[in-house]
């Protein structure tokens, strides 16, 4: 996209054109101090078309302390920088920056075309090198190609993140299955928190699917286009974990090149804190933090980096008993509980349990290039009564397995008379399988023996998707 703006800009305009100045040194100069950020249009079309169609926020600053003050209240992803200012030179002032916490783009103006310049801007930190005077394409360009590099980056972080977690990067998983009345409550009570965008923490036993119902607020909601970034957070050591989530810089220059945390690569989106309940107090500390100055600080930095991000945490234990036990911190618990969302077991929605295993079938099938098996009478029976302890995930482990031995019943082992449990409705789902399997599927004589009308069973069965 943005190098589809570059070439509507340089079509529109021209490289050469008086619309657009060959050089911004002159406007900028006239300019400093000038936030675009905080002011509607500019009088200039070069400046009005960045300012509108390639980035959020424009800020033409004059001196080293200007540019130092407004970092320290806000995150830039390119800073333009002209290599001399009055007190220091460009590359100085940037060295300082990458040493105290600057992790956006560079790109440098000067003057000067000499070598020693150009290799000593590269080892301060810039991307790009350009020359006065220079044409309106080639700054669109070098914007484009940091832009380019900053997504790049960024997304190489999530992949790598998500590799190691194990996910499957390639199939989505924003959409919760099932269509009983505690599911349709789930995704009423999504819906309405998607369009706020407060802290949400997500209750639930393990397997229930919490992640997936954190993504799909995530998917309806303004953060859509912006990353969704996964944490497990019994995965960090203590050691660790400023550095992962808060990113880090080397201990001296010459050591290796800055890290982002995640916090920087989830920017604008979501950092998902799974099993929050699993936190050390250290971490419980460090996360409070975050949350009251919405600033983070690398490890090795001075510098505290604003970010925004929006928190939705999920745990399996009861956070409350945790406070009270003195094992979870108060003020965090209140900080994540701004709203509140509560997944049902497997066990609370049996209606369910056979959409659920037909998208399994369907999708696992198609993973280990089988064709998928249709769910029989007895296997339905099997998958309906089984307890499910493991909610979910056990369902498609499950299935899963059933698909490499070509046995959907297998594994799935229980006692025909223990139905201690169930509810009403399961009873009756029940009763009407069984009774169909005796009948091999006659719907009139299942409804004759049961004593009920024939459209009773069509309506029930139809409720089940069957």
């Amino acid at each position: 996209m943005v190098g589809n703006h570059v070439a509507d800009i340089v079509e529109k305009y021209g490289s050469d054109s008086d619309m657009v100045p060959a050089s911004l040194t002159a406007y900028i100069e006239d300019r400093k101090g000038y936030d675009y950020s905080k002011h509607g249009q500019t009088d200039n079309p070069y400046l009005d078309f960045i300012t509108d169609d390639i980035v959020d926020s424009f800020a033409v600053l004059g001196s080293p302390e200007q540019h130092i003050a407004k970092l320290d209240e806000t995150r830039f992803d390119i800073v333009i920088l002209d290599n001399l200012m009055p007190g220091q030179t460009g590359i100085e002032w940037l060295t300082e920056q990458r040493q105290i916490g600057f992790f956006g783009e560079a790109i440098l103006i000067t003057a000067y075309a000499d070598l020693e310049t150009a290799i000593a801007a590269l080892r301060a930190g810039a991307i790009d090198f350009l020359l006065k005077p220079f044409r309106a394409n080639q700054i669109l360009s070098a914007i484009a190609r940091c832009l380019d590099r900053t997504a790049l980056r960024h997304e190489n972080t999530l992949l790598r993140h998500e590799l190691s977690l194990g996910r499957n990067i390639l199939t989505g998983r924003d959409r919760l299955v099932g269509g009983s009345d505690k599911m349709k409550q789930v995704k009423d009570i999504l819906r309405r928190c998607a369009k706020l965008d407060s802290n949400v923490l997500i209750k639930g036993e393990t397997g229930t699917g919490k992640e997936v119902a954190a993504r799909m607020l995530h998917a309806n909601s303004e953060r859509a286009n912006k990353p969704f970034v996964p944490v497990t957070c019994a995965a960090f050591s203590d050691k660790h974990f400023n550095a992962v989530l808060f990113g880090s810089l080397p201990e001296n220059a010459d050591a290796g090149q800055a890290s982002d945390g995640l916090f920087i690569s989830a920017e604008g989106g979501v950092l998902f804190l799974d099993d929050v309940d699993q936190l050390s107090s250290f971490a419980q500390a460090a996360l409070v933090q975050v949350i009251e100055t919405g600033k983070i600080k690398p490890v090795n930095a001075s510098r505290e980096i604003p970010v925004d991000v929006r928190i939705i945490a999920s745990c399996a234990r009861n956070l409350l008993d945790l406070v009270q036990d003195g094992s979870f911190r108060e003020d965090l618990y209140y900080r994540l509980n701004v709203l509140n969302v509560e997944m049902p077991s497997l066990r609370q929605r049996p209606d369910d349990i056979i959409d659920l295993a037909k998208m399994f079938i369907e999708n696992i099938a198609a993973e280990l290039q089988v064709d998928p098996p249709k769910i029989n009478a007895a296997a339905r029976r099997k998958l309906l009564r089984n307890p499910w302890p493991g909610n979910v995930r056990e369902l498609r482990n499950h299935i899963e397995r059933a698909l490499i031995h070509d046995d959907l019943e297998y594994g799935l082992e229980f006692d025909p008379d223990d139905h201690e449990g169930e509810t009403l409705a399961s009873v009756e789902k029940r009763l009407i399988l069984d009774t169909l399997e005796t009948c091999k599927g006659n719907r009139a004589e299942a409804a004759r023996r049961l004593g009920v009308s024939r459209k009773t069973i069509d309506r029930k069965c139809q409720a089940w998707n069957l």
